[in-house]
């Protein structure tokens, strides 16, 4: 398993498709908040529900100032029909190779009914404007993990 970030570390850069094909790197953003979120792969049912969840909050989010990105190990193509289905309006990347996943040290052993495996540990990052970690949440649920994050980031009224 790979380090863990936290809070005040520099946020590893990335450049990876979106569900059009075209790049996106954590660069773009700079000069902005940015919630980079890491989920184990699209069209699942919990996966499904947490995209649901940041596009039905990303007013919310994006009018007090931060973007919203989704990064997961899988392709353009099943990206694409992911963002189409379910209506999603911010990036969706794929990290097929888990370079990017490593990095930000999401990638590593779960457990499920009672099995041991490796993947993708649900997880998210909000980055500030010079780039760094302001919060780093490992092992998040699917469901209610938005409103928690608002509440977390002080946004929730």
């Amino acid at each position: 398993m790979t380090e863990r970030l936290s809070p005040g570390d520099a946020a590893p850069g990335f450049t990876l498709p979106d569900s059009e094909g075209k790049e996106v790197s954590l660069s773009d953003f700079r000069g902005r908040n940015v919630v980079v979120y890491f989920y184990p792969a699209a069209s699942t049912p919990g996966c499904t529900k947490q995209a649901c969840d940041f596009r039905d909050n990303l007013a919310q989010l994006n009018d007090a100032g931060y973007q919203v990105v989704g990064i997961s190990p899988d392709t353009q193509p099943k990206l694409a029909k992911f963002v189409a289905k379910e209506g999603l309006t911010f990036p969706l990347l794929g990290d097929p190779e888990k370079s990017v996943i490593e990095a930000w040290g999401v990638y590593g052993e779960k457990k499920n009914y009672g099995k041991t495996y490796m993947g993708v540990i649900r997880s998210t990052f909000v980055v500030d404007a010079e780039g760094k970690i302001a919060h780093a949440f490992y092992n998040v649920r699917a469901a209610g993990h938005v409103a928690k994050l608002i509440r977390d980031i002080g946004l929730a009224s």
